[in-house]
């Protein structure tokens, strides 16, 4: 008998799937259509799948589901959810123009940990977290099942696929190594910059993709200038004083929501909502950067012990918790703009960062 495919290409599939706009069929659960890319446009359901805080904007979520915004919520209607329906439902960016929505009832869910993998699996596609449940018309599923995900998440797969000299305008004596992993798509490179050596502890730099600013020199963020200053002060290790840096060049944007979803996010900011309560009125963590994946290319790169560039305590925490030894964090702090001031202020006052 052939066995069937593996969590890995299940999960894979499954994450392609939602791009496409193709349904979940989830063993032992439901089927699920997203919402936000379906192609069946004749596809309704009597239920739709949304994410907690999404709940408490249709006033629909008791405390316990709103102190865990992320959490999975199970609503009805009246009639069928169709998707030209659903999508107000699903974004919140739209709810200036869709004011009148409902009314909605939660009923129970009875497939937690489905539904949750399912909320999971939309944010690594990059899509809203919600969908059409059990739809009628909604083509041909794509098999899954809530235990895949450990397999796409698997950090150990992460593998150095290749290497190269590449001088950087802050310094000429540099490599770039990129990794790729057989169970995720995205491909992250670190930046060595000066001469590796076991008899210096390296200055590390984690930096999550950033296109707006580290490419478009967006003000709303600090991303491009942390990432400049991150570069400048390893090349002044390597050449004041003999050390070495490396930088980790994530690819998570939005802090791993995607760059759509960020692009909601700072729709929502617009709106008036801090950057904490943008990502939660989408459904999204506030923060999901894979940091194991981060402790795997510093283990692949022997560089186990570090000096760690950064404000965030959080991140001393989960690559301690991922077996990298943090001897020392060096702040990095830069000046506020009229643009980002407030962005700085949700870091130190919501998300714990260690500024003035």
């Amino acid at each position: 008998m052939t066995p069937g495919p593996s969590p890995q290409r299940r999960a894979a599939q499954a994450v392609d799937a939602l791009r496409h706009g193709w349904p979940l069929a989830f063993a032992g659960g439901p089927v699920l259509l997203p919402v936000e890319t379906a192609i069946a446009s004749g596809a309704s359901a009597p239920q739709m799948l949304i994410s907690a805080a999404r709940a408490v904007t249709l006033k629909l979520a008791n405390q316990r589901e709103a102190a865990v915004p992320h959490a999975p919520v199970l609503i009805a209607a009246a009639e069928d959810f169709t998707l030209r329906e659903a999508l107000p439902i699903a974004d919140p960016a739209l709810d200036l123009g869709n004011p009148l929505k409902g009314p909605f009832k939660a009923v129970s869910l009875a497939w937690g940990e489905t539904a949750a993998a399912a909320l999971e699996l939309a944010r690594i596609a990059g899509i809203l977290p919600a969908f059409l449940v059990d739809p009628v018309n909604a083509g041909e599923a794509a098999p899954v099942a809530a235990s895949d995900l450990a397999a796409y998440a698997d950090a150990g797969a992460l593998q150095i696929v290749t290497r190269a000299r590449l001088p950087v305008s802050a310094c000429e004596e540099a490599e770039i190594i990129a990794f790729r992993s057989a169970a995720d798509l995205r491909e992250h490179v670190a930046l060595v910059i000066g001469k590796q050596s076991g008899d210096r502890l390296p200055l590390v730099r984690l930096h999550s993709e950033c296109l707006t600013g580290d490419i478009l020199g967006s003000l709303k963020c600090d991303c491009g200038p942390q990432l400049d200053a991150a570069l400048h002060a390893m090349a002044h290790e390597a050449r004041d004083s003999g050390g070495w840096g490396v930088l980790l060049y994530m690819r998570q944007e939005g802090r791993g929501i995607g760059l759509v979803n960020k692009l909601r996010a700072y729709r929502l900011q617009d709106q008036g909502f801090d950057t904490v309560e943008a990502n939660q009125r989408l459904g999204l963590p506030d923060e999901a950067r894979d940091f194991p994946v981060a402790a795997r290319m510093l283990e692949l790169l022997g560089a186990t012990t570090i000096r760690l560039l950064t404000n965030n305590p959080a991140k001393v925490a989960a690559l301690s918790a991922a077996g990298i030894t943090v001897s020392e964090r060096v702040p990095h702090q830069l000046p506020a703009n009229p643009h980002n001031a407030r962005y700085l202020a949700t870091k130190r006052d919501r998300s714990g960062h260690l500024l003035p």
